[in-house]
């Protein structure tokens, strides 16, 4: 949107005069496994004491969320005091939803269970993503693995959330597409595509900030306030969480920290994009006489002089990008994740912490940086549990 536009809506303008019955209702279902998701085995008192809401309003939707197989209720805890407390969880089959990713280099298509855990995927590598066949082999894969779900969880499955760099249009040329690709991904709705061909509902999210929403939900209680995430995929993929909330923005473009300037001994500002992806450790291995090989791209993190010499300008770029973001957010955690092996993300971690602790800069407590847990397919799996919280949180 240009800066000059005039908005059409102030942030502040409450979206409806007042809430009718069914519409708090709803909130508070959602409210109620809010809890009970992110608060394993707690029980009605806990669940009303942390929903604020009364105990017999509590009863009421839990009866409700369980006879919609939502919920379940688990053997009773015995041994402490006062009466015995029935523990509630989510179902692991409650619903289900397919995370896809079309990346620069790859597709993946995975279902996703209640509880966040991949069921099955199916993936494949390409040299780009070709809008000419790639909708109808997502298509494909997501209609196997429906297939593979048994009959009576089907209907469980109703989203898919296709997680995508937020400027594939743009850039398909820096992984010499034809110019008639950048042409096709600028005019094609990717949503009518695809649900033309599933029928399911479509939700189109930035890649970083379901690698980061993938990531948050499978940290350990208490999950920080304030996270920036980091994915060395072919670009920087990222994404900031501030006060507990998923920075998206307006056209859910999210935190685009892999755009960050950065000024280099001699090339004058580069991106991070250039330092930090796993396109700049193949620019790295050309230089060498190696050439990389497209259909075996993770195969770039052998071990090699070419590989640490990347790892050094990666993490010193990630490090000046993290202090740059957090002059404006407040003592954050840094995940870490990449499309490489584990190994090669936790030396690219060891020296992001050295790199940080190296920074010029006074009075700077370096953040703590951890390693992602689910590396390449965060995306994939937090593509899947968006919508899912959207739809039920």
């Amino acid at each position: 949107m240009p800066h000059t536009a005039i908005p059409t809506r102030d942030i502040f303008d409450a979206g409806h005069l007042g809430i009718r019955h069914e519409t708090l209702r709803r909130t508070n279902e959602k409210a109620v496994l809010t809890v009970v998701g992110f608060n394993p085995n707690v029980s009605n008192a806990e669940i009303s004491r942390l929903s604020g809401l009364s105990p017999q309003t509590v009863s009421a939707i839990l009866a409700t969320l369980e006879a919609d197989g939502l919920i379940e209720r688990r053997p009773v805890v015995r041994g402490r005091r006062g009466q015995p407390a029935t523990p509630i969880g989510l179902n692991k089959t409650g619903a289900f939803a397919i995370g896809v990713e079309i990346g620069w280099r790859h597709l993946c298509v995975a279902t996703v269970n209640f509880h966040g855990q991949v069921e099955a995927y199916r993936g494949a590598a390409h040299a780009f993503p070709d809008a000419t066949t790639i909708f109808d082999t997502i298509a494909a894969m997501a209609g196997e693995l429906l297939a593979e779900l048994p009959e009576e969880h089907r209907t469980r499955l109703l989203d898919i959330g296709v997680a995508m760099p937020r400027d594939l249009a743009a850039n398909l040329d820096l992984i010499g597409a034809p110019a008639g690709q950048i042409a096709l991904w600028r005019n094609v709705d990717v949503i009518a595509e695809l649900k033309a061909r599933t029928g399911l509902e479509i939700t189109i999210l930035n890649d970083g900030n379901c690698g980061l929403w993938a990531e948050l939900i499978g940290l350990p209680r208490p999950r920080p306030a304030n996270i920036l995430y980091f994915l060395c995929s072919q670009r920087v993929a990222a994404a900031v969480i501030v006060n507990g909330k998923l920075i998206e923005g307006p056209a859910g473009g999210g935190a685009n920290l892999g755009a960050m300037l950065l000024e280099t001994d001699a090339d004058g500002p580069l991106d991070v994009h250039a330092a930090a992806s796993v396109a700049a450790l193949s620019q790295v291995l050309a230089k060498a006489g190696k050439k990389p090989d497209l259909s075996n791209w993770q195969s770039w993190g052998e071990e090699s002089p070419e590989r640490d010499i990347w790892i050094k300008g990666a993490a010193k770029a990630l490090a000046r990008t993290a202090f740059n973001a957090m002059t404006v957010i407040e003592s954050p955690l840094v995940v870490l994740d990449t499309v490489l092996d584990k190994a090669v993300t936790e030396l690219l971690a060891e020296q992001f912490r050295v790199e940080l602790a190296a920074l010029p800069v006074r009075n700077f407590e370096p953040p703590g940086v951890i390693v992602g847990q689910f590396g390449r397919m965060a995306p994939t799996i937090g593509a899947a549990e968006l919508p899912l919280f959207r739809r039920y949180f």
